[in-house]
């Protein structure tokens, strides 16, 4: 592929993500806009129907991505044990920073960006991700933040419900009735567009007040990420493949799930949103160069 080429696909690739995050970020600037409704659903009823839809799918098999989950999970842990012992040298708390530099932004960018990258055969792969990411966040993260939290909480998430769900039908080889299964994928598309609408949105409440600890953080949480990626692929390894997919996980930015759990546990909320938001900023940037290897 020669570089012309490359950087068209790396364009066709990015710039729907950004311009539906600029379109919601400009609408919400102009009109006031609370999204606290949306983003409850998105969580609860479209993010669900979007994991059940891919893992109830015929042609998914849970046990071919056994190496991509070890993998992602030893980057999300690993990134978090990198940057540890920098929250002394940054002088800021290990629960304020170390989180962000973990648990990134598979969701609202990581899937839309490998679909468009990759294709749609990238979806499952995709989802797998992010559900790996996602239940780090909601065991190892909260209990980062609060140690006496009950672990068990865990399995009534919506999310997390959907994917013991379709973690069983996977495995026993079940299919979904036709009509049943047009619905949940009617309502599982509304969640990839939905997740980038709803992160612009969150773009209008940045605090430049904190820009210099957030520009550090969006070096910091995709360089942990993918030292992390290749510290795997040297000592374990893994397809070329795999490895191209892991790699644009790793350089994703924080999620934006932190900065709503920093402030359910009032974990300097504030630094938080910088942290996430600039670093998401910066991702069109760095997002790109990773991207330019990759393919």
């Amino acid at each position: 592929m020669d570089t012309s080429t490359l950087i068209q696909q790396i364009f066709n690739t990015v710039f729907p993500l950004a311009s539906i995050v600029l379109v919601a970020f400009l609408y919400a600037r102009s009109q006031p806009t609370d999204m606290t409704v949306a983003n409850r659903l998105n969580i609860n009823v479209f993010c669900p129907a979007l994991i059940f839809s891919v893992m109830s799918s015929s042609e998914f098999h849970i046990a071919q991505y056994v190496d991509l989950i070890l993998a992602a999970t030893v980057v999300v842990l690993g990134s978090g044990l990198l940057v540890w012992p920098l929250c002394k040298w940054l002088n800021i708390s290990p629960k304020t920073l170390v989180p962000p530099m973990m648990f990134n932004n598979s969701g609202n960018l990581g899937i839309p960006l490998m679909i468009l990258a990759f294709g749609e055969s990238a979806l499952p792969i995709a989802v797998v991700l992010f559900l790996t990411e996602n239940l780090l966040h909601f065991t190892v993260g909260i209990y980062l933040l609060n140690p006496k939290s009950n672990p068990l909480n865990v399995v009534k998430i919506p999310m997390i419900v959907a994917t013991i769900l379709g973690v069983i039908w996977s495995l026993q080889g079940w299919t979904v009735m036709p009509a049943v299964k047009v619905s949940v994928d009617m309502m599982g598309q509304i969640a990839i567009p939905l997740m980038l609408f709803a992160l612009g949105v969150r773009m209008t409440s940045v605090d430049f007040g904190q820009w210099k600890l957030g520009v550090i953080s969006g070096f910091l949480c995709p360089l942990s990420g993918l030292i992390m990626a290749a510290i795997w692929q040297f000592t374990v390894g893994m397809s070329a493949e795999n490895f191209a997919y892991l790699l644009i996980f790793a350089c994703l930015p924080p999620a934006v799930l932190n900065y709503m759990v920093a402030e359910l546990y009032q974990q300097e909320p504030h630094k938080v949103a910088s942290i996430v938001l600039i670093s998401n900023i910066m991702s069109l940037a760095i997002v790109p160069c990773v991207l330019f290897y990759v393919l």
